[in-house]
């Protein structure tokens, strides 16, 4: 019995491997959280369209949005795990365990981490209009006026949302959530005025800081960053130890045979230090990663139980 098992675990080892070598042979879909023209999305189109050229398959973004992330990480763990459907998520992928009574899936054991393709920062941000011009400004308004000002979210269990329930917690603020389908619809409101503030991409931001659309208040991270070293982390603005930082990644079907994941893997490696690609990241102030898929689930197991505990120690309620 046990060299039947031996016998029958290499044969599966061989097919896996020569479907590797094989693979991919038709067009492979990379599915995104978001909808279309946010910081998770341009990122996407960015490698779909470097990893077709090498791959020497298509790779086409679909943009599922919705429930914080949960329906399109959904339609990928219950996908084929054959390498022809990859999730797009970011750190809501880590959060959503903690955050809602029940799930359609297990964020652990139905998926195959791929790599960590960027880091980067978040930042809180004010509509000029709304007359905000510092965090401290906020949450003496906020508290002067509770419930008056509201927030933009792109949904409970998102990062956006998650760091300024964290912000709100820690300041003691209590401002409304206002909802939309992903941050390009959130910075649109904070132009128009329709929100007076938002946790938004340091990616998406930037250009719209430039020009005086939106204000910058502050970076959510632990440090600040260089693509806007003017602006102070929300720790120098009053509130000790607060650091929210962002992740995006690639995540396969659970049980999808190790070389293709691996191949993927490497792909994105390669792509990440293509002289255009890490001049887009900059501009987009993120940070190149194309982790080993080992190292990635390591840092996404870990980042399940951080998440854990923030969310029990802010007390935000169950979803």
């Amino acid at each position: 019995m046990r060299q039947f098992k031996l016998a029958l675990a290499i044969l599966l080892a061989a097919v896996a491997s020569a479907h590797a070598q094989t693979y991919p042979t038709h067009p492979i879909r990379l599915i995104v959280p978001f909808a279309a023209g946010g910081a998770v999305d341009v990122l996407a189109r960015l490698l779909a369209t470097k990893l077709s050229d090498q791959l020497g398959q298509p790779m086409v973004v679909e943009n599922r949005p919705g429930a914080g992330g949960t329906l399109a990480a959904d339609a990928v763990a219950k996908s084929p795990p054959d390498g022809y459907t990859i999730l797009q998520n970011t750190n809501g992928a880590a959060i959503a365990p903690a955050l809602y009574n029940s799930l359609p899936l297990d964020a652990v054991h139905d998926f195959a981490p791929v790599t960590q393709l960027v880091a980067s920062n978040l930042i809180l941000v004010a509509s000029p209009k709304s007359g905000i011009t510092s965090l401290q400004q906020l949450i003496a308004q906020a508290k002067a006026n509770p419930d008056k000002l509201n927030y933009g979210s792109s949904g409970v269990g998102n990062p956006l949302h998650l760091t300024m329930e964290m912000l709100k917690h820690a300041t003691g603020m209590n401002i409304q959530a206002v909802p939309f389908r992903g941050d390009a619809q959130i910075n649109a409101a904070l132009i128009t005025g329709d929100v007076e503030v938002a946790v938004v991409p340091l990616a998406t931001a930037v250009p719209l800081i430039a020009d005086g659309r939106i204000r910058g208040l502050a970076i959510t991270g632990a440090k600040r960053s260089p693509t806007v070293p003017d602006i102070p982390t929300v720790a120098e603005s009053g509130v000790p130890g607060f650091a929210s930082n962002s992740w995006q990644g690639w995540f396969m079907a659970g049980k999808t045979p190790a070389p293709i994941v691996e191949r993927i893997q490497r792909e994105i490696a390669k792509a990440l230090v293509l002289p255009d690609v890490k001049t887009r990241l900059a501009a987009m102030a993120y940070e190149g990663v194309g982790n080993p898929p080992a190292a990635f689930a390591a840092y996404y197991n870990d980042e399940i139980g951080k998440f854990t505990k923030v969310i029990a120690d802010a007390k935000i309620p169950k979803q």
